[in-house]
């Protein structure tokens, strides 16, 4: 396939790209975002993403991925010269690749286990993308069965969350759902809600998560809401021998993740 040339910052697409990477709303009204780096390309090939455009510089990149090609035949094939490519690339270091991606739904509907006990993270009102990137590092590493996000704050697919997330947002079954959703979800299935949280808890190495099990956290500054801790089956704590009374989110779900996957023989 003949590929198009770019050299223009005042090129359309540029221009589209740019809204892409800076406007949520934009992403939520066409339904696209953008995904930079030959490896979060490849991830989000593997988890299924479709390309409407890919775009390559010559200068950086002689030549594009023909595998990336192959499996997104209907895609554009943009060559944009150096300039262009600094002007759209979002990190400063990268190689020379990236794409206009089709975004997924992300219904709980959606969700599918493989597994009678499954392990699931669920995150309550993640506001920094940072969080929910590492949040995902660490569902990815641990390979959780799903992770759900309740009363999602940040687009999922903003440029900060693929970034932090190094692509780990295409490699996890995520859905999103209001916290009474995402219970009645997990009920539905029989997966025990095990609520990280400072009150009437148990210390979590103390804690049976070999059945089917959800471990939920919530923000650093509020924590868990009521509905969630009315609905727990288990409140959970990871004693502090210091003087604060919290973690970073993202590294308490670490701990009490892998102590699951530990009971489980991981």
């Amino acid at each position: 396939m003949e590929a198009k040339i770019i050299s223009s910052i005042q090129n359309p697409l540029v221009k589209k790209i740019l809204h892409l990477k800076e406007k949520s709303r934009e992403r939520k009204k066409a339904g696209l975002f953008v995904v930079e780096g030959q490896r979060e390309l490849e991830l989000a090939q593997k988890g299924g993403y479709h390309f409407e455009t890919l775009l390559y510089c010559p200068e950086i990149l002689p030549q594009l991925d023909l595998n990336l090609i192959s499996k997104n035949p209907n895609a554009e094939i943009v060559q944009i010269s150096k300039q262009v490519y600094e002007k759209v690339a979002y990190r400063e270091t990268t190689e020379g690749v990236l794409a206009i991606a089709k975004a997924k739904k992300h219904s709980l509907e959606d969700i599918q286990f493989s597994t009678k006990s499954p392990l699931v993270l669920v995150a309550e009102a993640p506001e920094k993308p940072g969080n929910v990137g590492a949040l995902l590092r660490t569902a990815d590493a641990a390979a959780v069965d799903a992770v759900l996000i309740a009363n999602p704050k940040s687009d999922l697919y903003n440029p900060n969350i693929i970034r932090s997330s190094v692509g780990c947002v295409f490699t996890n079954q995520i859905g999103m759902g209001s916290t009474g959703e995402i219970i009645d979800f997990l009920k539905q299935r029989n997966i025990k809600i095990n609520c990280a949280a400072l009150t009437a808890s148990k210390n979590y190495v103390e804690c049976d998560f070999t059945q089917g099990t959800a471990i939920v956290v919530g923000t650093e500054a509020t924590g868990l809401t009521d509905e969630w801790l009315q609905n727990s089956d288990q409140n959970i704590i990871i004693p502090m021998q210091g003087e604060i009374d919290s973690m970073n989110v993202s590294v308490s779900a670490a701990i009490l993740i892998f102590e699951a996957k530990r009971q489980r023989g991981f």
